[in-house]
């Protein structure tokens, strides 16, 4: 199955992929019109609903908690690696465009994010295309808050090779301990990281791990919401 969730650390990412400024961290969200929005990550209602974890041998701890006079999800690893993953297929002709606000409070400090051994984030958000039946044909986009690959930069995961590609959004560069407000264009991410136009995305999932480096790493994420714009 393609989201099954059995596995060992290292197989981390391979798992989630077969699975499928000061600012308050609901605006991403809030601003837009009720309408022209698919929210997933209502963290703000101190819901985790449909959120369902991917669990390893030593867990990242998930809550719910209040910052900045806001409900937001907090996730802290130590030497950890689990994910949380929301199901909903998302047609991207229509609500191409994905909104999320996320806080590294603690970072991490890899030396070569790109290899096995240290393939940690603090942050990481992935949207899943489900293969279905054809399991060999699932891919995952990474969005991750990285130590020192810079912003921009598209490569292969060194678990999964082509079928996850982590696209670096931040990195410790920017300013830790401040809410980031993100919005990028999953259509065209994926085609840029794949090479053909997908339609469809059948999941979203969150995880900050630390397992590979034995590091320590505390992050915040707002809500998560797709839009037509």
């Amino acid at each position: 199955m393609p989201f099954d969730h059995a596995g060992s650390q290292p197989q981390k990412i391979v798992i989630l992929i077969f699975l499928v400024l000061y600012c308050r961290p609901l605006l991403a969200c809030n601003n837009l019109d009720e309408g022209e929005r698919i929210v997933i990550g209502a963290f703000s209602n101190s819901s985790l609903d449909n959120w369902q974890p991917i669990e390893f041998d030593q867990r990242t701890d998930y809550q719910i908690t209040q910052l900045d006079s806001a409900n937001v999800l907090r996730a802290y690893s130590h030497h950890a690696a689990s994910g949380l993953i929301y199901r909903q297929r998302i047609d991207l002709h229509k609500t191409p465009v994905l909104h999320w606000r996320w806080r590294v409070e603690k970072p991490l400090f890899n030396e070569n994010e790109q290899t096995r051994r240290g393939d940690d984030f603090a942050a990481r958000l992935y949207v899943v295309v489900d293969g279905g039946l054809f399991f060999w044909k699932t891919r995952a986009l990474n969005y991750v808050w990285t130590s020192h690959v810079p912003t921009g930069h598209l490569w292969k995961n060194p678990y999964a090779g082509k079928a996850g590609m982590m696209l670096a959004v931040r990195s410790n560069t920017d300013t830790n301990n401040r809410w980031v407000a993100e919005t990028r264009n999953v259509y065209e991410d994926l085609k840029r990281a794949f090479g053909h136009q997908i339609r469809y995305i059948d999941a979203i999932a969150v995880m900050t791990d630390t397992d590979n480096t034995s590091g320590t790493a505390l992050t915040y994420y707002g809500d998560i919401c797709f839009s037509s714009h």
